[in-house]
């Protein structure tokens, strides 16, 4: 039940960083409240180094999602996760009208990096083929050639339409699961079984000797 109480507090502070007002982006990335902040941005994308996040959904069709890193206009650089494409949309000469050239403003959801669930089901990425199952972010601004890029945190760009409408954007969740009541109610009825169990077992009559545990008892 504390779980519970600590993951919908969690949850509450997650939806209201994302339904803030966009702020400039952070000079320090790395401060833990910043993560899920609606941020803005402004400088140039570097689409020669595209990046491509597989098997990523939307509607229910299976895509990839396009990683892009952005020259920004005080001079760093960060990885933008521009959003979802269709398979047949991945090369970017299918795609041309998104490819805007020269300075573009975006706002986006400030995110952080890492595989965030079990080591025993961590997918390999395979970087030499610019595969990508989760972001690992040092490993994909070197494949990308821009190591001086922040590695803190990514952005992932909001729901504006680009232009020739893909990439589509706006696919970041701001929420989290939470299934500690289920737990709860799991545990507990768990419990109640093994009480009735108990109670049951506790309450069987106790037969009465037979003859044979009298004759066993003289000898």
């Amino acid at each position: 039940m504390q779980r519970l109480d600590w993951k919908a507090a969690l949850i509450a502070e997650m939806q209201a960083r994302g339904a803030a007002q966009a702020i400039d982006l952070p000079r320090d990335l790395s401060v833990p409240d910043l993560e899920y902040r609606k941020v803005r941005l402004r400088g140039t994308f570097l689409h020669d180094r595209e990046l491509y996040m597989f098997s990523r959904t939307n509607k229910g069709k299976v895509g990839l999602h396009v990683v892009t890193p952005m020259r920004l206009d005080d001079g760093r650089t960060i990885l933008v996760d521009r959003g979802w494409v269709p398979p047949e949309k991945k090369d970017p000469a299918a795609r041309a009208e998104g490819q805007v050239a020269g300075p573009v403003a975006l706002e986006g959801v400030l995110r952080r990096g890492g595989w965030g669930g079990s080591t025993w089901f961590q997918p390999a990425n395979q970087p030499a083929e610019n595969l990508w199952l989760w972001l690992d972010l040092p490993a994909m601004a070197a494949r990308a050639g821009v190591p001086e890029a922040e590695t803190a945190a990514y952005v992932a760009s909001g729901p504006a339409e680009n232009p020739g409408g893909v990439p589509i954007g706006g696919t970041a969740r701001v929420d989290l699961s939470n299934n500690h009541l289920q737990y709860a109610i799991t545990w507990y009825a768990l419990a109640a079984i093994l009480l009735v169990i108990y109670v049951l077992h506790q309450s069987r009559p106790v037969a009465p000797p037979s003859a044979k545990d009298h004759d066993d008892a003289r000898l």
